[in-house]
């Protein structure tokens, strides 16, 4: 599976898949263990003779391989400092950074590694490769993962990839299940062992052992306090329209990055959020955070939170999100006329536990199936009873695309436009 450069992919499409797989394994009383691959250099390693290859087994055809084969001939760099300008070094590999072409010929390069994944799991995002798998027995679990590995060390050796020892990472995800305190290792082909860690970075999200999400709301905390205090000591420099601005520009999208995925977080983690975000907007009168958000026409955190999941549930639901979350989202065939068989319903999955409940696969048909029973919406394109869609609630305006999409492409745009204003 591979998440980068494509449209609809994303960095929070592609850890909601991996965060929804873990998950599910926990939910089924199953260890899992992953690793987080960390290539060297990778785009600067590419080699051009291994990568004409590939594209031959495509079926590309001669005279394309041999535009692509000049393209990467006779490249040339040199660096310019302080005025001064290096001399010419021929580029004899790697793929040409910044360039569209050269992010997709990139993926063409690495994209068979799930195949030497065996029954492990593996996603992409251009290099960061993360490999997991799961199982009721710890060592099993290990063994599988210490095979897989191998085999993909194998594979990027043989595409001239080598791995960053130091930066690559094994986690053991667990919650209840009894574990030892070191269990066993992961090594690398040169013997070496891998560090096993309680916390890393995936694709700007911080995970950790339990999926709490502690870390990541602490770093969240941290960069905003940092942002609102610069805001605080420069007050008297904007005014409130450019303080406005700037929050929006520096501080929401901090907030926004990852939110349908660390949304599963604990209650008396968010708060610590919502403690600091009113603070964005300084007031010589105190208000409660309700007032305060009303008067400066912002919506919570949770409200934010709430639109930007309905958001992904809805693109699911229409095949505009990868595959691999569409996939997890059935519409269900009613069997009888009943009255519920007037909503449109999902497919529950089964979930054994308060915490299997919180993945992507249960929480999003859930919400969705809470959505249509609260929201009615016949299922034919034109009921007989007038609908209304108030524009300050998101329930409504996309229920009522979902059902007309197909069939009023205009006004699906025209009440997305109204959304996204009313926003």
């Amino acid at each position: 599976m591979q998440s980068g450069f494509r449209a609809g992919h994303g960095c929070t499409s592609a850890t909601l898949k991996v965060v929804n797989d873990i998950i599910t394994a926990i939910d089924k009383r199953h260890y899992c263990a992953a690793i987080f691959i960390d290539l060297a250099k990778a785009f600067d390693s590419v080699n051009h003779h291994i990568l004409i290859g590939r594209l031959d087994s495509l079926g590309f055809s001669n005279d394309c391989l041999a535009w692509l084969t000049n393209y990467f001939s006779d490249r040339v760099q040199c660096v310019k400092s302080e005025g001064l300008l290096s001399g010419p070094l021929v580029v004899s590999m790697g793929v040409p950074q910044g360039s569209i072409l050269g992010l997709t010929l990139f993926s063409v390069y690495i994209n068979d590694v799930a195949l030497a994944a065996g029954d492990s799991l593996v996603h992409l995002y251009a290099d960061d490769t993360i490999l997991y798998t799961s199982g009721p027995s710890l060592d099993t679990v290990l063994t599988n993962l210490q095979t897989s590995f191998n085999a993909i060390q194998l594979f990027f050796c043989g595409l001239q990839l080598l791995s960053n020892a130091g930066k690559t990472k094994c986690m053991l995800f667990n919650r209840s299940l009894p574990a030892p305190a070191r269990p066993s290792s992961i090594t690398i082909l040169d013997g070496s062992d891998l560090e096993y860690v309680d916390n890393y970075k995936y694709l700007g999200v911080w995970l950790d052992c339990k999926l709490s999400f502690q870390t990541h709301i602490k770093h969240l905390q941290s960069k905003i306090t940092s942002r609102i205090g610069f805001l605080y000591c420069n007050k008297a420099s904007f005014t409130h329209a450019a303080k406005h601005t700037l929050v929006k520009l520096t501080i929401l999208p901090i907030l926004d990055f990852g939110d349908v995925i660390y949304k599963i977080a604990s209650n008396t983690l968010l708060n610590k959020l919502d403690a600091v975000y009113p603070s964005c907007h300084q007031s010589p009168i105190h208000y409660h955070h309700c007032d305060l958000y009303a008067l400066v026409g912002w919506p919570s955190l949770h409200t934010r939170r709430q639109t930007h999941w309905l958001q992904v549930i809805y693109k699911s639901l229409l095949g505009k999100a990868p595959p691999y979350l569409s996939s997890l989202v059935t519409i269900a065939a009613p069997t009888r006329s009943t009255r519920s068989s007037r909503y449109i319903l999902l497919v529950t999955p089964k979930a054994n536990t308060s915490f299997g409940r919180l993945s992507f696969q249960f929480s999003a048909v859930n919400a969705w199936n809470e959505l249509q029973k609260s929201q009615p919406i016949c299922k034919q394109p034109i009921c007989k009873q007038p609908i209304y869609l108030p524009t300050s609630s998101p329930y409504s305006i996309y229920s009522f695309i979902l059902l007309i999409a197909p069939q009023y492409l205009y006004l699906h745009i025209h009440l997305l436009h109204i959304y996204h204003s009313s926003v």
